[in-house]
């Protein structure tokens, strides 16, 4: 068996994006970009007020109470108004280009109108208001470096930058197959088990950037088994495949893919709970065993499935391996000899490990917020005490 560090290292060096495409802008959200985004223009493209107010010469602002002429109006989107002569000023909206040569705008209650005359204060604020072309980011600036996360506050700078597409990494395709005579599909009401570790995978999947294009469910029979796993190889990235991973008779899982060429890569990993889970090489393309107790499963995919699918989406293994210190909120009893990863819930006091850690367990993945890192022979951990803690 191998140590988790050393499965998720194994685990990490399988993966490479699968290319770069381009998309229109409203399909980059959640994307990673391939390139660097490049700014095509200036922001702002020219001076702009940055209030509604009246644009003037500092020169005519000198004199207390000056009273100037108004030589009209500027809203956003109309073009530079020509330089203003002395002894006039503009109108001008916020967003809406300064008239050339104007250095300052006042504000609107700061001043008096009197007909298409304005009087000015006896002492104008020192602040311009006025933003300076490329104040914000010049033409041919990098905006945003390859290797970023498109999220909401990236997509602003994305669409600011002025294009209309934008190269991503592809979402890597994922097809899964649930492996058991008992499984069935849930709501069927034929008996048996139902598929519930399947939703919780393919949810798993996209949140880390993954697409999902086809899920399976196929009873213990090693030629079907054998033919859904080339189908499943021929059109996607990466194939899940959940139960079947022990050693039992119906143990099919590796044996689907022998004839496909299976090079195991990771062949049982030394955590509790989770240990069958395997991951390999098949025709070129990632395979993952699962487990097929949910809570085991679920516990694998999140350990080393997540960072996988990450990885191949061009977000690299990190961010879903990042481990933040939290509170416990009750004692944790001393670790057995292999590394365990306990179940937990946010509290307002704290990571309250969940009162059913078994393995099957299904409630409780409904109340887990994530897990906690217990290494073998670790002692008792006291309420307070700040502990390594993955969110699910």
């Amino acid at each position: 068996m191998m140590a988790f560090d050393d499965a998720l290292e194994a685990v990490l060096a399988m993966a490479r994006p699968t290319g770069v495409e381009r998309v229109d802008l409203a399909q980059a959200q959640g994307r990673v970009l391939a390139a660097p985004l490049v700014a095509r223009s200036a922001s702002p493209a020219t001076d702009v007020s940055a209030m509604d107010g009246y644009a003037a010469l500092d020169a005519d602002l000198q004199l207390p109470g000056a009273a100037l002429t108004l030589a009209g109006e500027a809203r956003p989107g109309s073009l530079p108004s020509d330089a203003l002569a002395p002894g006039l000023c503009l109108r001008v909206f916020t967003g809406a280009p300064a008239p050339l040569g104007a250095s300052r705008v006042v504000l609107q209650e700061e001043v008096r109108r009197e007909g298409e005359v304005v009087v000015f204060p006896a002492v104008c604020p020192q602040r311009s208001h006025v933003r300076k072309a490329g104040s914000d980011f010049a033409a041919g600036h990098v905006l945003l470096e390859a290797g970023v996360l498109l999220d909401a506050p990236r997509m602003v700078a994305l669409a600011a930058a002025d294009v209309a597409e934008v190269e991503v990494h592809p979402r890597p395709r994922i097809r899964l197959i649930a492996t058991g005579d008992e499984i069935r599909a849930p709501g069927s009401g034929c008996g048996g088990i139902p598929d519930s570790l399947s939703f919780g995978v393919a949810a798993l999947v996209r949140q880390w950037g993954g697409e999902v294009v086809g899920r399976a469910r196929h009873v213990d029979d090693l030629g079907d088994l054998e033919r859904a796993a080339g189908e499943a190889l021929a059109d996607s990235d990466i194939v899940v495949v959940s139960g079947g991973a022990s050693v039992g008779d119906h143990d099919l899982a590796r044996a689907m893919f022998a004839a496909h060429g299976l090079e195991l890569v990771v062949d049982k990993v030394a955590i509790k709970p989770g240990k069958p889970v395997w991951f390999g090489r098949c025709r070129g393309k990632l395979v993952a065993g699962l487990p097929g107790n949910p809570t085991s499963a679920m516990v694998t995919a999140r350990l080393l499935l997540a960072p996988l699918v990450a990885a191949v989406a061009g977000r690299g293994g990190a961010p879903a391996s990042r481990w933040d210190w939290e509170r416990l909120a009750a004692d944790l009893p001393p670790c057995g000899d292999r590394e365990t990863y306990v179940r937990v819930a946010r509290t307002d006091g704290g990571l309250a490990p969940l009162p059913n850690q078994d393995s099957a367990s299904q409630a409780m993945l409904g109340a887990s917020d994530g897990l906690v890192r217990r290494r073998p022979g670790d002692p008792v951990l006291r309420a307070g005490e700040f502990v390594p803690m993955l969110a699910f």
